[in-house]
C-alpha cells in the first residue's frame, strides 16, 4: 500500500472535525480537536500547491528583475537583480525552493526601497509592477477554507 499524504491528511483532518471533536466533551478539548481538523485540512491544501506556488512565485519574481535593470540606478543592485533573473531552481525540493525564494524575496524588498527613493515615471511604473506582484504572492497563499 503506498499513502497518499493528501488523502490522509484529508482523512485524519476530517475524522477529527466530524468524529472525534463531537465525541469530546464541550469546552477547550472539543474545540482543540476542531481546530486540529481545521489545521490538517490546511496542511493538505497547501501539501497540493507547495512546490507549484513556489515555483510559480520564484519565475515572477526573476521576470519581475529582469524587467527592473532598465529603472535601477545602483550599478551593484543591478548586477544582483540580472543574476537573480537569469537563475533558475536548483530543484523541486520543497526546503530548496523556499531557501530560493526567501532570497528572492529579500532582493524583492532592496529593489522595493531602491524604487521607491527614485523620481521617474518608470520607477512609479515599477512600483505598481512590484505592488501588483506582492499581492499576487498573498493570493497564492490564500486558503480555500476562509477566513484564514
Amino acid at each position: 500500500m503506498k499513502p497518499d499524504v493528501g488523502t490522509v491528511l484529508e482523512v485524519v483532518g476530517g475524522k477529527l472535525l466530524l468524529e472525534v471533536a463531537p465525541a469530546v466533551g464541550p469546552g477547550y478539548q472539543r474545540q482543540s480537536v476542531a481546530l486540529t481538523g481545521i489545521l490538517l485540512t490546511m496542511v493538505k491544501e497547501e501539501w497540493e500547491r507547495s512546490a507549484s506556488r513556489r515555483v510559480e512565485e520564484n519565475a515572477a519574481l526573476r521576470a519581475l528583475f529582469g524587467r527592473a535593470a532598465s529603472v535601477v540606478t545602483d550599478p551593484e543592485l543591478r548586477r544582483r537583480l540580472g543574476e537573480a533573473a537569469a537563475s533558475a531552481d536548483a530543484s523541486f525540493q520543497i526546503s530548496l525552493l523556499e531557501q530560493a525564494n526567501a532570497a528572492l524575496r529579500t532582493l524583492l524588498i532592496e529593489l522595493h526601497a531602491h524604487v521607491e527613493s527614485l523620481e521617474s515615471p518608470a520607477a512609479r511604473a515599477l512600483d505598481d509592477e512590484i505592488w501588483s506582484e506582492l499581492v499576487a504572492s498573498t493570493e497564492r497563499r490564500r486558503f480555500g477554507l476562509a477566513p484564514f
